[in-house]
């Protein structure tokens, strides 16, 4: 999950990029294909299954500490971006900066997207926490 905060330079990445190596059900599988072909004269040493089964549970419990990040950093934009409404940003966007006040929050996918109101009237919408530069 890709979490942006005020001023950050952040590149969108896709998500199965940021969590590259082996999720549990393959590690499962190996384990399993290892006992499967392993050699009946010798047998897994005990002590080795039981340190790859220690490795099991420890990328289970690391999952759900990556998991439970998320969610922290999920809710701390959203706090983030609920405390921007009515002070004025400094945006950046493709056509340069801009400055207005901040009159509603909104989400998609999970992303607060902030509408800005420049002095002329004019409504920049779905603008990132990553694109504000300056809060005032």
């Amino acid at each position: 999950m890709n979490v942006e905060s005020i001023g950050s330079v952040i590149e969108n990445q896709n998500l199965a990029t940021g969590r590259a190596g082996l999720a549990q059900e393959d590690f499962l599988q190996v384990l399993l294909t290892q006992l499967t072909f392993q050699d009946p004269l010798e047998p897994l040493d005990n002590s080795e299954f039981m340190a790859q089964f220690a490795q099991l549970t420890n990328l289970a419990q690391t999952q759900q500490q990556s998991e439970r990040l998320d969610a922290l950093l999920t809710f701390q934009a959203s706090t983030q971006a609920v405390g921007l409404l009515g002070r004025t940003v400094e945006v950046t966007t493709d056509s340069g900066t801009s400055v207005g006040d901040v009159t509603t929050v909104g989400f998609g996918n999970n992303v607060p997207l902030l509408t800005i109101q420049e002095a002329a009237g004019n409504f920049i919408n779905n603008v990132t926490l990553g694109q504000i530069s300056i809060v005032r």
